[in-house]
């Protein structure tokens, strides 16, 4: 699947839905491409930050110039980066969307110098990844706590990467959609209309895309005085119609400075301020996202300053984090292995969405499927945990159903049905991960992150 998805410099994550290159997805895919060619997978990343915005944000799009403009929407003619963007340091050789998706790179990184130090060295791999990703971290952490309460906040559904996740109908609804004779939807040319997310809610991403573009995707003034002197709503400064602290954005942020804080010890630098920004972004998670009633960590509405009742798979990712305390993380797994998600019972692979919720749909998108890349850092949070049993029996459930469905993009949590595309570039490269990483104490990447130096 890989290998008839790789373009020569980095992996699409399909060739007909997704013919360009995926911030995330590229993270994913280099995690399963170390086990087989770290060269390769140190190359998918470098591609990637190539093309790195002079701000640090890194574009969760880079277009292929070869790709017809109508084969994907919204395409670089929509974007118009390197114009738009120019204020905030767009790079002019390469076409790239504007908004950002979830920072898995500084651990996806750490892990592809693991499987092969000898190599990673000898290219100086770590040493040019360093400044950029530590750029990307810092775009994050100061241009994005909209709220004021330290979390990274996303202003479009697709920075999150979970697209038509339930959790963000209430914001959304804030949001006028763009008119459908605007634009065409060339993602319906590959999946089922029932799979995908409503032409109303893909009105509402046009438009929210389009406003950042035409503010030439300003964030606003860092973080300070100048930006508290203009509070609205969650804390921080003037903030738009869709704004959310998102608990698996900012869990994968706390994952990926510690994973820095390793890089900078493996360079010789210090590492300890990376390590303090994991610590303090855990304890804002606690405070700012913990909902006990939930028994799980909730979105929250920076516009609306509240949390938003609504129970998606991000809520559990946090499970992942090694200074989450004791009691969270047990609670995390009875609410993961309970009605809402099923894990072990009713469902073999964990649910996008809860099951008993109003909006739940076992087929549309982030509205109820089971997806491949967050199972497996639950699968990862579990063995973290100590919970080796249900790591295990994941891993298997996850084996299987990847083998069984044609490397689905995602399944019917109840049936594993396949959904969306077949030929997946995650499920493919997790699954490659799962077969080649077998299960041992202390074989988890994650907690590669603190104290000395260990793999």
């Amino acid at each position: 699947m890989l290998e008839g998805n790789w373009t020569g410099e980095s992996t699409v994550p399909s060739r007909g839905l997704y013919p360009h290159q995926w911030s995330w997805d590229s993270a994913f895919i280099a995690i399963g491409l170390r086990h087989i060619s770290p060269l390769r997978a140190q190359t998918e990343l470098e591609t990637l930050l190539a093309a790195q915005w002079a701000d640090g944000r890194v574009p969760h799009i880079v277009f292929n110039p070869s790709v017809p403009l109508d084969a994907y929407f919204p395409s670089p003619d929509f974007w118009r980066s390197s114009a738009a963007g120019r204020a905030a340091g767009a790079p002019r050789t390469v076409q790239t969307s504007g908004i950002v998706q979830p920072p898995v790179h500084a651990l996806a990184a750490w892990l592809v110098h693991l499987a092969d130090p000898g190599l990673s060295r000898a290219r100086g791999f770590l040493t040019r990844m360093y400044p950029r990703l530590a750029a990307w971290h810092d775009y994050l952490l100061h241009r994005r706590d909209l709220g004021g309460g330290g979390l990274v906040s996303v202003v479009h559904p697709w920075e999150q990467g979970m697209d038509n996740s339930p959790c963000w109908d209430r914001p959304l609804s804030r949001v006028t959609p763009a008119p459908a004779r605007s634009f065409r939807r060339a993602d319906l040319d590959h999946g089922a209309p029932d799979d995908r997310p409503t032409d109303l809610d893909y009105g509402r991403y046009v438009r929210l895309a389009a406003d950042y573009r035409d503010r030439g995707y300003d964030d606003g003034p860092a973080r300070g005085a100048a930006r508290r002197a203009t509070v609205e709503g969650g804390g921080g400064r003037r903030v738009g119609d869709f704004a959310v602290e998102d608990p698996a954005f900012n869990a994968l942020l706390v994952a990926s400075e510690y994973a820095l804080a390793r890089i900078a010890h493996e360079l010789g630098l210090a590492g300890s301020a990376r390590q303090a920004h994991a610590e303090r972004l855990t304890a804002a998670l606690v405070e700012r996202l913990w909902d006990p009633a939930a028994g799980m960590f909730l979105c929250r509405d920076v516009r609306a300053g509240e949390l938003i009742p609504e129970r998606g798979v991000s809520g559990l990712v946090p499970l992942l984090l090694p200074d989450l305390p004791g009691d969270l993380a047990a609670t995390l797994v009875r609410t993961m292995c309970g009605p809402h998600f099923g894990l072990g019972g009713t469902t073999r692979l964990v649910p996008s969405y809860d099951l008993l919720g109003d909006a739940f749909d076992p087929h549309r998108y982030w509205r109820g499927p089971a997806w491949f890349n967050t199972n497996w850092l639950l699968e990862r949070g579990l063995r973290l945990h100590g919970e080796r049993g249900r790591a295990d029996a994941l891993r298997k459930g996850m084996l299987h159903t990847a083998g069984a469905s044609g490397f689905a993009e995602y399944v019917d949590p109840y049936t594993a049905q396949a959904c969306g595309v077949t030929g997946f570039g995650w499920t493919a490269a997790l699954t490659l991960d799962l077969l080649h990483d077998r299960p041992a104490r202390g074989r988890n990447g994650l907690t590669a992150t603190k104290g000395g130096n260990r793999g």
